[in-house]
């Protein structure tokens, strides 16, 4: 089977019954040709760190990337040595990657809101202390350490990426990062405009924009897909996101706000106790989606591999540089990944 280093998919998506499925999982997808693998944390069974080192163990070709973890879960120090511990497990395969999270998650956490200036203060950080410097003293936007440095550790070139959605982050990912994940859902109008705005920065920022790797998170969900599954992993994610962050990803689209004020003041939407994805019944998520709007779940891939491949494809076309195949492991990407090959 070849190599497509721009097909990715996540491993242990949604909510996994252990986390060991990540090792047959992983296998698969470099026995199917699966160039990348993506990792998003979660502060249950899939802290990234603790994965990040299982993917890196199982594996000998695929990419690995956090998709992502937070700065400010970790001192400076240890989150360079994790980086840097992964490059060296993994020969150089290892991408650390940054997300702004979700500010009510950091309220009850107690720790502060994520800005724009925070990460790109802490990329800075990353990358002087991966170079062997040594930091006295650093006071930014990300915080202060009177004291910085990874023993012994000098001269590596460890890519950074940028899980980035709104205009000040994917602007950010274009001057400061090195890849940059786009969002599940996004229009072909606003896949093609974000991409454009990374590309741009980049360029404003007198670098080579081809050199800043744009991937499309994008729903694969075929035919083939149990349909009671295939809701879940439609409607129930789409609505997951919508009770999370819906006025973004609706500005972000350029959808009608009205719609999204009608599906928080459903009875069902508006009591619901935890992430529709992952607690909602089946009759519940056929309620659900009767709120949703049919060309709100149209940017992802479905129907037949032939059609899937085709979406995929369209990705690319959008001016996307790679395509995680969201929310499907690689057993169930099969039957895409092989048409894919085949037409390639």
């Amino acid at each position: 089977m070849p190599h497509f280093d721009e097909l990715g998919f996540y491993t242990l998506a949604g909510a996994p019954a252990s986390t060991r499925d990540l090792i047959t999982e992983v296998q698969r997808a470099e026995e199917l040709g699966l160039g990348h693998c993506f990792i998003s944390e979660r502060f249950n069974v899939k802290e990234a760190a603790t994965v990040s080192g299982a993917v890196g163990a199982v594996s000998e070709r695929i990419a690995i990337a956090t998709a992502a973890t937070n700065h400010h879960t970790r001192h400076p120090t240890i989150a360079a040595a994790y980086a840097s511990t992964m490059h060296s497990l993994t020969g150089g395969r290892f991408t650390l990657g940054l997300g702004r999270g979700v500010d009510r998650l950091w309220d009850a956490m107690g720790l502060p809101h994520i800005t724009t200036a925070q990460m790109e203060d802490f990329a800075g950080l990353m990358k002087r202390l991966w170079a062997g410097e040594i930091v006295l003293g650093h006071d930014g936007p990300a915080g202060s350490w009177p004291y910085l440095n990874l023993d012994g550790v000098e001269g590596l070139d460890i890519p950074l990426g940028l899980v980035a959605f709104g205009p000040n982050s994917l602007k950010l990912g274009g001057r400061a990062f090195d890849q940059v994940v786009l969002h599940t859902f996004f229009t072909d109008e606003t896949t093609a405009r974000v991409v454009k705005t990374v590309k741009d920065s980049a360029e404003q920022a007198g670098r080579d924009p081809a050199a800043v790797q744009v991937w499309s998170c994008f729903a694969t969900v075929g035919d083939h897909i149990d349909p009671d599954l295939a809701l879940k992993k439609t409607v129930g994610r789409l609505a997951t996101y919508l009770q999370g962050y819906g006025d973004l990803l609706v500005r972000t689209n350029n959808w009608d706000p009205a719609v999204l004020e009608r599906f928080r003041a459903d009875e069902f939407v508006s009591t619901f106790q935890g992430a529709i994805d992952r607690a909602a019944t089946t009759e519940q998520l056929e309620h659900v989606a009767t709120l949703i709007p049919d060309e709100w779940l149209q940017p992802m891939a479905k129907g037949t591999p032939e059609q899937c491949v085709a979406a995929v494809r369209n990705q690319f076309d959008l001016g996307c540089d790679g395509v995680i195949m969201h929310g499907a492991t690689p057993d169930e990407l099969e039957p895409v990944i092989k048409m894919y090959a085949a037409s390639s």
